[in-house]
């Protein structure tokens, strides 16, 4: 089985689940057609058919069909995910389970991975039981969790107790690690910017840096949404972007940029190195003399690009990627003394939840007691000499 991801003429996006014949698995191009009338986003689509192709490869090992799956079969899915190799490369320092197929060697999938991979199940059969498709319960169950309404650090509903909205949980998923998010030191931010050999190349990573703007946020500014005068940038929602970049918030946003360096290189870059020719609103294009010259860089020539830069500084890691630019702006803002609130709003994250994280990377109300302690502790040692 393989997935199959076409881009049609009118910008739209094919995502196709194809089966050992090479023809589409009807039931799943349903359920893509659903998720393209949601808007979801193109990567978004991708993610869900190799998620489902999980699933299909487990109905052609155990004899099933999508129609027969139930909730007895839920608990041998996990095990047949947990079981399963990878072959992408680990994007974590750490030690990884090896295991051996027909194909060779792989690491075994994520415990995030494997959720996710639940997650896109459930809703798959939430789809079809929506579209008169099943006619029973979804067979990843989901089951009333109160104890995770205790959890003070959980984003509360607006009425508090008096919403009906109630916590749960699948009842079949598996323990995960919250990470920290890893930002660059300003060691490794020096070298980054020293290794950067165009200047539109150090305008991308200063608006990711000293803005926080998203990878695709950075890719899918236009002329318009910079103002020079007012220091700031305009975060728009737009996917007419050729090569797919797009704002993964709903939200659009201002980000002021008080630091002058950043604008004050997307200045040079705009009057200086971007061609001049070009007839597209979009900040940045791709130049020199290529056969590509013109066109809007996307993702692959930013990950491209960084990966260099980084290998050139000596400070290349399996984690640092351009998003860990943002990474990094968010912690440098909360540790200088920016409220959780306003944070979340720089940021255009929808939910506190995914502000909270950078709250862990350094809480000044733990540093201060800390030192308060220390500082207790010297003077109690002072009197004892």
């Amino acid at each position: 089985m393989r997935v199959l991801h076409e881009r049609r003429e009118d910008g739209s996006h094919r995502v196709e689940l194809l089966d050992d014949a090479g023809e589409p698995v009807e039931v799943v191009s349903g359920f893509m057609r659903f998720l393209a009338a949601r808007d979801c986003s193109p990567n978004t689509l991708v993610s869900y058919a190799y998620d489902l192709r999980h699933l299909w490869r487990f109905f052609a090992e155990r004899g099933l069909t999508w129609d027969v799956f139930a909730p007895p079969h839920a608990i041998p899915l996990l095990e047949y995910l947990r079981s399963v190799p990878s072959r992408r490369p680990r994007q974590r320092m750490t030690l990884a389970v090896v295991t051996a197929d027909a194909n060779g060697p792989g690491t075994k999938l994520a415990a995030t991975t494997v959720n996710r991979i639940l997650a896109a199940v459930s809703s798959f059969y939430e789809y079809a039981i929506l579209a008169g498709l099943l006619d029973r319960a979804n067979p990843i169950e989901k089951r009333p969790d109160p104890a995770l309404q205790r959890v003070s650090e959980r984003h509360q509903p607006f009425m508090g107790r008096a919403s009906r909205q109630r916590p749960v949980r699948r009842a079949v998923r598996v323990k995960t690690v919250q990470a920290l998010p890893r930002p660059l030191d300003e060691a490794q931010v020096e070298a980054l910017l020293a290794e950067l050999r165009s200047v539109r190349d150090r305008a991308l990573v200063l608006l990711m840096l000293q803005g926080g703007l998203r990878p695709g946020e950075a890719l899918g500014l236009r002329l318009e949404d910079i103002a020079y005068g007012r220091r700031r940038v305009v975060v728009r929602r737009r996917d007419d972007h050729p090569k797919g970049a797009r704002s993964k918030s709903l939200y659009e946003r201002v980000v002021d940029l008080h630091e002058p360096e950043a604008l004050a290189t997307v200045s040079t870059y705009v009057m200086s190195e971007r061609p001049t020719d070009a007839d597209t609103p979009l900040v940045f294009l791709i130049g020199g003399r290529g056969a590509r010259r013109l066109e809007p860089l996307g993702y692959d020539g930013l990950v491209r690009m960084f990966a260099r830069a980084c290998t050139r500084a000596g400070i290349r890691e399996p984690w640092m990627t351009p998003h860990a630019l943002r990474h990094t702006h968010a912690t440098r803002m909360w540790e200088g003394g920016m409220r959780e609130l306003t944070l979340q709003k720089r940021l255009g994250h929808a939910s506190p939840e995914s502000t909270r994280i950078y709250t862990r990377v350094s809480d000044p109300a733990v540093v201060a007691e800390y030192n308060r302690v220390l500082g207790g502790r010297a003077d109690a040692a002072g009197d004892v000499r």
